[in-house]
């Protein structure tokens, strides 16, 4: 590439420009450069540092005109001036400069009406093959012609000195002028750092194109029937959503405009955890060459431990969505026709399945509600709530209720059916209980895609007042009505109420805007 462009962007002396290098140049450079593993099924495995996840409380915008107005500030989003912002570029330049550097080009956006043209810049080869894997690799032609729209210069190598005194969380820094139409990343390797900021970016630009940004992953059937998995870390949506019966759009990041539904990404992000090939045939099949791990023990010869949590819990791999065999090659899909919410709920209160009306759907929207059991992070005993609007409050750039009217507004359009599915606890919560089978969270998932669950006669919960089916094909009926699956009724009352609390309690915030949904949350004592 024409180092001037670099220069221009304040990178000096730039060493060997390694640009949109091919699968197997990338491998080659991180076998040399030292950088990674290579397991015995020719995936490379790497680690990314003392940072095995994202840093939110690092996480900046620029506070400039016009994006000022638009940006909801708070604890989600902080402001950093736009002097820190340069001085700190500067620091990413320095550490850029001199270096042979890896750059990368990509496409955000399988829609041609809405992608955004990306430019990645790293002095680590990995990182760049990261990026390959998860947007959407531009052809020969389009690279010919490729003019970058925004820009991230990858600076992890770098710290911030002085964050104390510019009022900052730490030296780490993840920040984004959305004017200059760049983000800086320094002190993290962290390579999801990249991907879930440009989907920050997306949920900033699409909305004011009366755009839906969603953190949910996506499927179609034989017959055209698109169906969305909104969903937390660890709820199950990669893994629900890869099914051999219908083609993937994408496991993470999508878009909803006029026409359909539409990949941000070309990869896959999965957790890799306690992985099986037995319970999870697809994401096991996709390690193999060109696929990533992050932070996997290894032992023998290539082989990869998925049981050891030694790094950390957050294993994870990003791959090609080609490597799923039963995948969409558009990433694009009509309008859908169900929508499920998916929590892995700890206490064991909400039911495997739950059919909800449209007021229910964007309470529960809003909600974004999992949990998180001991052992996921220091100090955890016992289940802890978690409520994260719009199942990604931690990407969302604009006021939850900006993509909850969006929403509202598809769901009205298009007539969809919109299904709650807890894929955590049954029986009781996390230690006394056990957590709903992939086999019986699959069998509700396919009752809802073929239409099945509307054969079915339902019952009306107490408290939360969901509705749920009485029976549905050879699933246990005792577990369909959570409350049933109990051996301590009054137990299962107790912990019940107490969930409910949480969620009026978080729902407070949410009161005084145009619409108010709490009439269609839990109610104590209904």
């Amino acid at each position: 590439m024409n180092v001037a462009e670099l220069e221009n962007i304040g990178l000096k002396n730039v060493g060997e420009v390694f640009h949109n290098l091919s699968y197997d140049e990338l491998i080659e450079h991180e076998v040399n450069n030292k950088e990674c593993a290579v397991t015995k099924k020719g995936a490379t495995a790497v680690d990314t540092g003392i940072f095995t996840g994202r840093s939110p409380k690092d996480k900046y915008f620029v506070e400039r005109d016009p994006s000022n107005k638009y940006i909801a500030w708070g604890d989600v989003n902080q402001k950093v001036s736009a002097e820190i912002f340069d001085e700190l570029l500067e620091v990413a330049q320095k550490q850029l400069s001199g270096k042979n550097l890896y750059v990368t080009d990509v496409f955000c956006g399988s829609s041609a009406a809405s992608k955004r043209s990306v430019r990645f810049i790293s002095e680590i080869a990995w990182q760049s093959h990261f990026v390959k894997n998860m947007f959407i690799r531009p052809s020969s032609a389009e690279l010919e012609v490729f003019k970058e729209d925004f820009v991230v210069l990858n600076a992890c190598k770098a710290v911030n000195e002085k964050w104390e005194e510019h009022g900052m969380n730490s030296e780490v820094f993840v920040l984004f002028d959305v004017e200059r139409n760049m983000a800086i990343i320094g002190g993290t390797w962290y390579g999801g750092e990249m991907k879930k900021g440009i989907f920050s970016m997306m949920n900033y630009w699409l909305p004011l194109e009366g755009k839906l940004p969603m953190h949910c992953s996506a499927n179609v059937g034989a017959e055209g029937d698109t169906a969305l998995f909104f969903g937390l870390s660890g709820t199950g949506k990669t893994t629900l959503s890869t099914d051999p019966k219908r083609a993937l759009i994408g496991d993470d990041e999508h878009g909803w405009d006029n026409h359909g539904v539409f990949n941000f990404e070309g990869g896959c992000y999965a957790k890799v955890i306690n992985l099986d090939e037995k319970s999870e045939p697809e994401i096991y099949g996709a390690i193999k060459t060109n696929a990533l791990l992050e932070n996997v023990v290894m032992y023998g010869e290539g082989e990869v431990d998925y049981e050891d949590s030694t790094k950390t819990e957050n294993t994870r791999v990003s791959y090609p969505i080609e490597h799923i065999v039963n995948h969409k090659p558009d990433l694009m899909a009509g309008h859908p026709q169900n929508i499920i919410f998916l929590t892995a709920d700890a206490f064991g209160v909400l039911p495997p399945v739950s059919k909800l009306t449209r007021d229910q759907a964007m309470y529960y929207f809003l909600s974004g509600y999992t949990a998180k059991v001991a052992g996921t992070e220091r100090g955890i005993t016992e289940p802890v709530a978690t409520f994260s609007a719009c199942f990604g409050e931690a990407f969302l750039p604009l006021h939850p209720t900006v993509y909850a009217k969006l929403l509202g507004e598809k769901i009205d359009k298009h007539n969809v059916n919109v299904y709650l599915v807890n894929t955590g606890w049954t029986g009781g919560k996390y230690g006394v209980g056990h957590r709903m089978s992939i086999k019986d969270t699959r069998a509700c998932i396919n009752a809802i895609l073929d239409g099945s669950i509307n054969e079915s006669e339902f019952d009306t919960t107490k408290t939360f007042r969901l509705q749920v089916p009485k029976t549905l094909g050879d699933i246990n009926p005792d577990i369909l009505n959570p409350r049933n699956a109990w051996a301590d009724k009054d137990e299962f009352d107790r912990t019940r109420d107490e969930l409910a609390e949480m969620f009026v309690e978080n729902y407070k915030r949410y009161k005084d805007g145009n619409e108010d949904y709490s009439p269609y949350g839990p109610i104590i004592g209904s």
